[in-house]
């Protein structure tokens, strides 16, 4: 088989593995922390809802290395979303929550970077928000942590600091659909495969940032990720 050009697969390091994570697909969950849905002027437990990035939206981080995001086109108004992100290594349709953790490979801490101002100015013409979401860059992540050695990651202290200063944090324990309830529904409009990654929310405190400054991101038990706007 030959090929008009050289094909990419984006890739994610494995936490203790030479091998790499290939990634298929990106899902997020969106406004699945209740305190963020207020702030973003919702309330209440609604439904999931899902949107997805292209795998080539990653910025893929080194454990202690610090990458770069260049500041996008067209925004004046880019926000940060601190996310545990789920590596999915068994594939399914119609999974039950009861059996959704297992189709977990590890997981990782991500960010979902949005230009709210072009996402708010999509949801006021009730047009798709691809533009606000899914742009270059918008997806850091760091290594994935195999299951089995992240600990209690389910519950744990989920933050984000920009130039050394608290923006958010909380546990996540506080998701509004935990990450099993979110597979359940996620994996009853898509066959998940093995290589998803599927971004779980982001807690209270989303706000923006500029060229030049520094995010960390962390969820304890897990490598942090380091990402400076240029």
């Amino acid at each position: 088989m030959s090929y008009l050009f050289p094909p990419t697969i984006p890739s994610v390091p494995i936490v203790g593995r030479s091998e790499r994570f290939p990634v298929n697909r990106v899902y997020c969950v969106g406004r699945n922390y209740e305190d963020h849905a207020k702030e973003m002027g919702f309330t209440g437990r609604e439904p999931p809802f899902f949107f997805l990035k292209p795998a080539n939206t990653l910025v893929v981080v080194n454990a202690g290395e610090t990458g770069q995001m260049p500041y996008p086109t067209l925004t004046s108004n880019l926000h940060h979303e601190i996310e545990l992100v789920a590596a999915i290594g068994k594939g399914g349709k119609g999974i039950k929550a009861a059996d959704a953790l297992a189709h977990v490979f590890g997981y990782a801490v991500g960010l979902d970077m949005t230009r709210r101002d072009l996402q708010g100015d999509m949801k006021k013409q009730g047009r798709p928000w691809c533009i606000g979401k899914a742009f270059e860059h918008s997806a850091p992540i760091g290594p994935i942590v195999p299951a089995e050695q992240a600990g209690d990651v389910l519950n744990a202290q989920i933050a984000l600091q920009v130039n050394g200063k608290d923006r958010q944090r909380s546990t996540v324990s506080k998701l509004i659909w935990n990450l099993a309830e979110t597979i359940e529904h996620l994996s009853a409009a898509w066959e998940l495969q093995a290589g998803d990654l599927i971004y779980t929310g982001t807690p209270e405190g989303v706000g923006a940032v500029v060229s030049g400054d520094l995010m960390v991101g962390s969820v304890a038990g897990l490598p942090d990720l380091r990402i400076q706007v240029v």
